[in-house]
């Protein structure tokens, strides 16, 4: 699978982005989504994801009511919309996929992502 992240931008606080995610090379449907961010300095971090049947989506503390995940599987593209940005959303935001025999590993867990994007910046002025 290669994933292919865009969207990314410099914005103010308050402002709204969307991210998206378009995925080729196998069947899209059959694996799980998940975004993840880092920041200069610091670890990466789980913002969230969702399964493969769209049933089921996963978030961060830290964006939790601010950022909304979605797939749709027809274009084999997620999305990550992003409101009420802070400055400490700033980081590069990676797009990740999973097999499905990863299923019952954690969402949040990055080293059960099999395939990466390049990532897209997302820059949160004050």
């Amino acid at each position: 699978v290669q994933l292919q992240a865009s969207g990314g931008g410099l914005v103010q606080a308050g402002d709204s982005l969307r991210l998206s995610c378009a995925a080729s090379g196998r069947t899209f449907s059959n694996y799980d989504m998940g975004w993840f961010r880092q920041a200069p300095g610091k670890e990466r971090e789980f913002v969230a994801a969702v399964t493969w049947s769209a049933g089921t989506t996963y978030y961060g503390d830290s964006v939790k009511g601010r950022f909304t995940m979605s797939r749709d599987n027809a274009k084999n593209t997620v999305y990550l919309e992003m409101t009420s940005l802070k400055p400490e959303d700033t980081a590069v935001y990676h797009c990740a996929a999973r097999a499905l025999l990863k299923r019952y590993q954690k969402v949040t867990a990055a080293g059960s992502y099999d395939y990466w994007g390049q990532g897209t910046q997302v820059t949160v002025s004050s």
